[in-house]
């Protein structure tokens, strides 16, 4: 694999901090363990620690000639709250806890390159290495930027990765344009009036109501959406009642929308109400809304991502740079990190044959060590390149 040379030599460091850190997840911001581990490492090689942003964050910053130029490398360190169902010796040890979407192999692959980068110091200019907390739910690359991330560490650039199970070791993808949607959710309210179930004609019944307004509600993509413009509305829990025989006074829905586009993203969460307000009182029932934003969509930068695809080709190979893929439907907050700066959200393959193929968020998933040394390289070789020396 096109790895460095230097980094190679220390590529059985990578897999036993990635393993450590897999052995011991934490939830978004409670990366209490895991921070200390990479500030510590940061500083032991000389790298500038600053610690705290947005609560567990850590960043790292290392200067290096005149240049005033400067590019952020954004890793995320939480892990999800489930149970691990692998057997191997570095599984979780913490319960209800795990790594099963690879931030502890994001967090290891820019270590890998900070480390590397501090000692040969081949280029011009400020690397800001940005570990972030809380990128699954708390939106840790929010509270960053609101907490003077840019500010404090201004970027011309800032990039961030992740790993893909789809795609095979030693390819990668660099595309312009909208990479994830945008991640919203919803909890509908309704009340009507209990009663006996033998006597449905005198209440109220919001589970059938209920009912009524999951069917409204896929009106809302399949007839009042561009069917060229993507967007999804899932219905995921429906709560109601606690006796066979009675007819409960309420039902709760909630459930996401995931959209591509801004104005698609406006007229979902305008129409929502609209729906389900009208459906209720159709029924004579009532309904409250609690419709919050989550992570926007990642829009790549034009120019950010022709700088990763270069630095790509020239590690990979240009046959190994996916330059066109559609964009998927899960969330990512790095968005909030490339509203501010032009940014680019790449991916690495992961898969060889069935190591590494295992889908993230799975229960047995594991990220693939093969690629750390890979990761690390392209990290350091995107450094060089964009800020070169002379």
């Amino acid at each position: 694999m096109p790895v460095i040379n230097r980094i190679a030599d220390f590529a059985d460091d990578l897999t036993e901090w990635r393993q450590d850190i897999h052995m011991h997840p934490e939830l978004g911001l409670e990366e209490h363990r895991t921070s200390a581990i990479v500030a510590e490492k940061l500083a032991s090689w000389g790298i500038e620690v600053t610690t705290g942003i947005a609560g567990t964050g850590v960043v790292g910053t290392l200067r290096n000639g005149t240049s005033p130029r400067a590019i952020g490398i954004r890793a995320d360190m939480d892990a999800l709250p489930m149970e691990e169902l692998n057997d191997f010796a570095h599984k979780s040890q913490n319960p209800g806890r795990m790594h099963a979407c690879g931030h502890d192999g994001h967090t290891t692959m820019l270590l890998g390159a900070a480390r590397y980068l501090a000692e040969t110091r081949n280029f011009d200019g400020t690397v800001h290495f940005i570990f972030q907390p809380a990128e699954e739910n708390a939106g840790g690359g929010r509270l960053m930027v609101e907490q003077g991330l840019f500010t404090r560490f201004p970027c011309d650039m800032v990039f961030g990765a992740h790993n893909d199970t789809s795609l095979p070791v030693g390819t990668m993808t660099s595309v312009a344009g909208p990479q994830s949607a945008a991640s919203d959710r919803f909890i509908i309210t309704i009340s009507g009036k209990g009663g006996h179930a033998a006597r449905p004609h005198k209440a109220i019944d919001p589970v059938i109501i209920g009912s009524q307004v999951v069917l409204a509600l896929q009106s809302v993509v399949a007839r009042r959406t561009d069917p060229l413009d993507s967007a999804v509305l899932s219905i995921t829990q429906f709560h109601a009642g606690s006796a066979h025989n009675v007819i409960p006074d309420s039902a709760m829905l909630s459930g996401t929308v995931r959209t591509l586009k801004p104005h698609v993203r406006d007229e979902i969460e305008r129409l929502i109400p609209l729906v389900v307000h009208a459906t209720c009182a159709a029924n004579e029932a009532h309904a409250e809304i609690d419709y919050k934003r989550g992570y926007p969509s990642v829009i790549n930068d034009e120019a950010a991502s022709e700088r990763a695809a270069l630095a790509g080709a020239a590690l990979f190979g240009a046959d190994k740079v996916i330059r066109s893929r559609p964009p998927g439907m899960g969330g990512e907050d790095f968005s909030y990190m490339a509203q501010v700066v032009p940014g680019c959200f790449v991916r690495f393959g992961q898969a060889n044959g069935d190591k590494g193929a295992v889908g993230v968020h799975h229960p047995r998933y594991d990220f693939n060590d093969e690629i750390l040394p890979l990761g690390a390289s392209y990290w350091s070789a995107l450094v060089e390149q964009e800020l070169p020396r002379g």
